[in-house]
């Protein structure tokens, strides 16, 4: 059975997806055209407890990691893109191309970024960390007003002397 629930976050309104104890898919609610709960979903927080509360915790500014049962669906390299995603610091950003080198696919950026835009967990596998080249903000599943704020909220949440986004988000 598929259930849903809906959740305010620091990048607006986000639909949560999935079976009793897996996420599946964050869709962003407030992206024009997006789809809302199917009718066969089951409107139910219960098996979302602890995406709720690391989401809202991520937009306190008290986590940047998180740790949930996942049920990430897609092809041997769509899950190894996603996998690398997930060890993109918090506040930090790559290229598709540097993404593309680690995980040994030198030449693959565009490969890279259709493995993002197909990514069903946003934030929680932080696909928003991935910027062109020229550090421009390109491409983004729930559109680039969305991955700018999430970029700069991280940033701002990061201490003194730790790392700062390069370049600036503007």
């Amino acid at each position: 059975m598929t259930c849903c629930w809906q959740i305010d976050s620091v990048a607006g309104p986000l639909l949560l997806v999935g079976e009793p104890g897996r996420l599946q898919a964050i869709h962003f609610m407030a992206t024009p055209g997006a789809a809302g709960p199917q009718a066969d979903w089951q409107r139910d927080a219960a098996p979302f407890a602890a995406a709720i509360r690391q989401l809202d915790e991520y937009s306190a500014g008290q986590r940047r990691d998180f740790d949930l049962a996942l049920d990430l669906q897609g092809t041997p390299f769509q899950l190894q893109v996603w996998r690398a995603l997930r060890a993109i610091p918090y506040g930090r950003t790559i290229s598709y191309g540097e993404l593309a080198a680690r995980i040994g696919q030198p030449g693959g950026s565009r490969a890279v970024g259709a493995a993002n835009h197909a990514n069903p967990l946003p934030i929680v596998v932080p696909c928003h960390r991935v910027i062109g080249a020229d550090g421009s903000m390109t491409g983004f599943g729930g559109g680039i007003g969305i991955k700018r704020r999430l970029l700069q909220f991280e940033v701002d949440q990061v201490e003194p002397g730790e790392f700062r986004l390069e370049p600036a988000v503007s």
